[in-house]
């Protein structure tokens, strides 16, 4: 896994280490500390399973001793596209210990993604659910393990799993001699500063990039999110986003509610309905959503169709930008403090403050977590702007690694020479020191928090009949944000329609999320003085 990583330059690293940030522990060998601190103290909550400290540790413990036993090793990846379940929690601590590196995989993505991930990262297996939905992932998995080259295993939660086929339930389990299997996989703990996970990037260029995540960098990641959030051991969180994100999963999430004693609750979906009784009944304090999902439940509870649960404090609120009218509303109808937050997988975290003023909390999206993240807003030409101007955000830090994972083209218009990270976001700073967000300097459609590639939609339109020019520019969604509007100058005599434009891309098995969800028919795409294809002319025309 080293080749294509881009580590910190070895002086940064040094003072990262001396201020107590990365502390030489990796990520694994934290499993057992937890148990031994909170012991028989529930851990995880998953409809009927519940698993204690202890428990977790075991199991992960016996997962991860079966899965070397089966063939795979330290500094293998592996693919893992898993709902929001116990099983996901397990095998991505049972990597942790086994020195394996999860890719953790969206369960919306279909082949298309999955096919380059796996081949990119070269992935020994590959783990998926028997459906989702009406969604066969068993078969999607078999196919993605036929089409590369390196992936030898099929990890499979399911009821039934065939011999050919390793079951990840039956793995799941704690081992005969626990001490014994602890004592093992301790002698082959991997270097805090090795590759711990992938993150995938929200990119505009083409398919997701792999966001290398180390043991150090990650650690610090949860530990010091948990400490800005208050985590302590009354903490319930509730992860309903796809725990794949960084956001559900180390912001803080569910790394951050384990390292303080808290509970994790799972689920696997947002919607109200399911989620507004499962948070009163397990007594939830906190979650993190995404702004489309806040105003489903705001929804919910203003019509009377649900009330607010009675044990929520704290609704976070990230992925994309809460606008203030709705962000108004948050506090007054679900009676909790809102806590905005706007960060990335590749890196940068900021967080309004639980005792910040309320104008702050409604009006911003945080202040930098940490002491050594630097921020810098620019113009056009990489130079400061004014205080309270907007800029460009570009971010240097702890966490924030210092490229994508065998990317050195893209890493080299993404990140400066000195190791600044070109986050996209225009933003400005207000006078309390957290950031305004006010959109984004890249092509990139930030649908309900999942960020989807201009670049790529374009890239696959062409690929269908009929169509001689296609752009792919973000709508407004009340409810999402923005959604995808495919823009189209038709070949002669073809008339492209959205519903053949969206069954095709399915069977192009691309994630549903990035399909068209308006079509505009043009005579000629708008261009610059340059040449180039107009996108501010064209979000300007589909607005």
């Amino acid at each position: 896994m080293d080749e294509g990583f881009v580590p910190w330059p070895a002086d940064v690293a040094e003072r990262y280490r001396r201020a107590g940030y990365w502390r030489g522990r990796p990520l694994g060998d934290h499993l057992h500390a937890w148990a031994q601190a909170y012991g028989d103290a529930e851990a995880v909550s998953d409809g009927p399973v519940r698993l204690t400290y202890r428990g977790l540790a075991e199991v992960a413990d016996g997962l991860a001793v079966r899965l070397l036993d089966a063939g795979l090793k330290p500094g293998d990846t592996m693919l893992v596209q898993l709902p929001n379940t116990w099983e996901y929690v397990a095998l991505l601590l049972a990597c942790l210990r086994a020195g394996i590196a999860p890719v953790l995989a969206l369960p919306a993505h279909r082949g298309h993604e999955l096919r380059y991930l796996a081949a990119h990262a070269e992935v020994t297996a590959v783990a998926v659910p028997d459906r989702i939905g009406g969604f066969d992932h068993e078969e999607l998995g078999r196919q993605v393990v036929a089409a590369t080259d390196s992936a030898r295993y099929l990890l499979l939660c399911a009821d039934q799993v065939t011999e050919d086929d390793l079951d990840l339930r039956a793995m799941a389990r704690p081992d005969p001699d626990p001490a014994a299997a602890r004592a093992f996989l301790d002698s082959l703990a991997p270097d805090s500063g090795e590759i711990a996970l992938f993150l995938l990037s929200g990119g505009t260029t083409g398919l997701p990039k792999l966001i290398t995540r180390t043991h150090d960098d990650y650690e610090y990641n949860a530990r010091r999110s948990a400490e800005v959030c208050g985590f302590d051991r009354d903490t319930v969180y509730l992860t309903a986003l796809p725990a794949s994100h960084n956001f559900p999963l180390a912001c803080p999430g569910l790394l951050g509610t384990f390292m303080n004693g808290g509970r994790v609750v799972l689920a696997t979906s947002p919607h109200p309905d399911r989620v507004l009784p499962l948070m009163a009944a397990e007594r939830v304090t906190c979650t993190g959503v995404v702004p489309a999902v806040a105003q489903r439940w705001i929804e919910a509870v203003a019509t009377g169709r649900h009330v607010a649960p009675p044990s929520l404090r704290v609704l976070q609120v990230g992925g994309a930008r809460l606008v203030p009218e709705l962000a108004q509303r948050v506090e007054p109808v679900l009676g909790v403090t809102l806590q905005q937050v706007f960060g990335m997988a590749e890196g940068l975290l900021n967080y309004t403050l639980l005792d910040d003023p309320a104008e702050v909390r409604t009006g911003t999206q945080g202040r930098p977590m940490s002491p050594d993240d630097e921020i810098l807003v620019v113009d056009g030409d990489d130079a400061p702007v004014p205080p309270g101007a907007m800029g460009a955000l570009l971010t240097r830090g702890p966490y924030t690694p210092r490229g994508y994972y065998r990317a050195a083209e893209h890493n080299a218009r993404a990140f400066t020479p000195d190791g600044w990270y070109r986050t996209g976001d225009v933003v400005r700073l207000h006078p309390s020191g957290s950031l305004v967000v006010e959109g984004r300097d890249k092509d990139l459609i930030n649908r309900g928090g999942e960020k989807i590639s201009a670049e790529e939609v374009e890239n696959l339109l062409y690929q269908l009949p009929g169509i001689a020019r296609a752009a792919a520019v973000a709508r407004p969604s009340e409810e999402l944000g923005e959604h995808v509007c495919a823009v189209i100058v038709p070949e002669p005599g073809a008339v492209p329609t959205l519903e053949g434009i969206r069954q095709a891309l399915q069977a192009m098995e691309v994630a549903r999320y990035k399909l068209p969800e308006h079509l505009v028919l043009m005579d000629e795409l708008p261009l610059t003085k340059v040449g180039k294809v107009d996108k501010k002319a064209l979000r300007d025309l589909v607005r």
